[in-house]
């Protein structure tokens, strides 16, 4: 990896410090700028700005949730500068119905109250014994309000906004890790299963694997438990 650029995309309502850990442990080997994904109302414009952002020369994409959304954009964009890929509690599918409305509701409340939405999310972005760790706490409260209202009213007009890139998947060609948390209740793991399987939309080159007990958001050092990985569809190259 020496060399290399390792572009972090963060997701809602996340800044640098969703990485510090990841970035801390990479930096001996590789260049981790963190693009600010805040400036932008569609996933469209937020890949635009990434790539801004970004050094010159080929890169390797680390995607999280929202970022994920991003990262699929930005292959489809400079598809030839990406070297991997690895997408990290996120998925390829457009927003449902219901999850559109749940973020509306959001919007609306934080033009009167953010600090309430940063509090309503906090059980879905942590298992109940990471909720009572104050310092993690802290870390998703300073990055959210870091991002502030108008960010997050870009962010999830973005979100809600973005295509089904299922059918785009098996145009990555370079080689991708997906990761998902058992305990995930934004992303669940069976979507993992499907999308990374043999069908109509895969992932060319994709290594797959589980995290236990981490739901928490930003996620530092975790043990990984490696499951068997999805057998490849035979593709020529």
């Amino acid at each position: 990896m020496a060399g290399r650029t390792v572009l972090f995309l963060p997701g809602l309502l996340e800044d640098a410090d969703a990485f510090e850990a990841q970035v801390a442990r990479l930096r001996p080997h590789a260049d981790c700028p963190v693009a600010d994904l805040t400036g932008a109302d569609s996933i469209a414009g937020l890949a635009r700005q990434a790539l801004a952002q970004a050094p010159d020369g080929p890169l390797c994409l680390a995607g999280h949730s929202m970022g994920g959304y991003v990262a699929l954009e930005v292959m489809r964009q400079a598809p030839r500068r990406i070297e991997r890929l690895a997408l990290l509690n996120t998925h390829a599918r457009p927003d449902s119905e219901e999850s559109t409305q749940n973020r509306r509701r959001l919007m609306s409340l934080a033009e009167k109250d953010f600090p309430a939405v940063i509090e309503a999310l906090m059980p879905k972005l942590m298992t109940a014994q990471h909720l009572e760790d104050l310092g993690l706490r802290g870390t998703i409260t300073e990055m959210a309000l870091g991002v502030g209202k108008e960010g997050f009213a870009r962010q999830e007009t973005a979100i809600i906004g973005r295509i089904d890139s299922r059918p785009h998947l098996g145009a990555v060609r370079c080689p991708a890790l997906v990761v998902a948390g058992r305990e995930d209740g934004i992303m669940p793991l069976e979507w993992l299963d499907k999308d990374t399987q043999p069908g109509a939309a895969y992932l060319y080159r994709v290594t797959a694997y589980t995290l236990d007990g981490s739901r928490s958001k930003p996620a530092g050092p975790v043990s990984v438990r490696n499951g068997p990985p999805p057998a490849a569809p035979a593709v020529p190259p």
